[in-house]
């Protein structure tokens, strides 16, 4: 009896979710894409110019009294802009390399806050800056650092038929938690949300989750106007396409790759990002390395001990083919065969 009573309580859930779907009718996710190409790219002192017109905030970091010894371009992550890279960047800089990171369409200051753009929109926006910091530094390697969201879309973008002109990506716990790695429940929800409710608002505080032992950061962030504190459900359905893309494209991911992941990771679960590490193609397995950081969280550059990857960002990007200075990448292998419970 109660088994029943049970089963039909989940029956006329099921039942409600889906007839919420039916009366939402013409509800789905809202994509504010990019609009019709007005002029080339630019990269001037008042941003970066879209091919669309749209001005992108940027931020610039050059190394002052020396030469120009490499390039990068930093994306940040999901709610995030371009200060993430703050720190990173003036370590970098003193020692000889240049770094830009840019606000993503609808983060930080950039136009649409809050609306999701479309994956092509931000794999077309990377390549065109990546087109104008290498003019910029012609003759220096450029390397795509992308952190969590930015992972994601530098992993796509590096995989495509017509790839960025870069010389490598540094994928700092890239967001890889695609469908294919989600239990069905959860599928289930986002997808009712984004196609009845598309712009109600949610947020994380509930989830109780620590994205960094740096407190004085997080405290720091939470201050900060310019970083999202809620998410529209159709922006997060978008975050999630671009997840599942960025987890397709790991199989194609040939180009020479730095990986790191903190072990305290409390964004992206380990099983995705096993499975990412599980597809990237073998025949590329040399021009790779994984890094992992038992200490590490998800907010690997700007944690309390962050200067431990930059120093290794540093060493790969001179000499790819060396072990790294901190090690990390010498206690992947029994990490990748463990239980993702363990």
């Amino acid at each position: 009896m109660n088994v029943r009573r049970k089963g039909s309580a989940a029956a006329a859930c099921v039942a409600a979710f889906l007839f919420l779907a039916v009366a939402a009718g013409g509800c789905a996710p809202f994509i504010n894409a990019p609009g019709q190409a007005v002029g080339e790219p630019a990269l001037d002192a008042d941003g970066f110019h879209a091919a669309d017109g749209v001005v992108l905030p940027v931020r610039a970091w050059l190394p002052e009294g020396m030469p120009v010894k490499a390039a990068v371009v930093a994306l940040h992550g999901f709610n995030d802009y371009s200060s993430f890279f703050v720190s990173p960047a003036l370590y970098l800089a003193e020692n000889g390399v240049a770094s830009y990171a840019y606000d993503q369409r609808g983060f930080g200051a950039a136009p649409g806050r809050g609306l999701w753009a479309g994956t092509g929109a931000m794999i077309a926006d990377l390549k065109a800056f990546a087109r104008l910091v290498r003019a910029r530094h012609p003759g220096v390697p450029l390397y795509l650092l992308g952190a969590s969201m930015g992972g994601a879309v530098v992993m796509v973008a590096a995989a495509e038929p017509d790839p960025p002109a870069a010389d490598g990506v540094i994928l700092a716990a890239p967001a890889v938690w695609g469908r294919a790695t989600m239990p069905w429940y959860q599928r289930f929800v986002l997808w009712i949300g984004a196609h009845t409710l598309p712009s109600a608002e949610i947020t994380g505080r509930s989830l109780k989750i620590t994205p960094s032992d740096n407190i004085e950061m997080l405290r720091a962030l939470g201050a900060d106007p310019l970083v999202g504190k809620a998410t529209r459900i159709d922006t997060l359905w978008g975050l999630v396409n671009l997840m599942d893309r960025a987890l397709d494209s790991a199989a194609r991911l040939t180009m020479p790759a730095l990986i790191l992941y903190g072990e305290k990771d409390e964004i992206i679960p380990r099983r995705p990002t096993r499975t990412m590490l599980a597809r990237l193609p073998q025949a590329a397995a040399e021009r790779r390395r994984v890094a992992r950081y038992p200490k590490g969280y998800h907010m690997l550059l700007r944690d309390v001990g962050a200067e431990t990857a930059w120093k290794d960002i540093r060493a790969w990007m001179t000499a790819p083919a060396k072990p790294l200075p901190s090690g990390a990448d010498r206690q992947v292998k029994s990490w990748l065969s463990a239980k993702d419970g363990d």
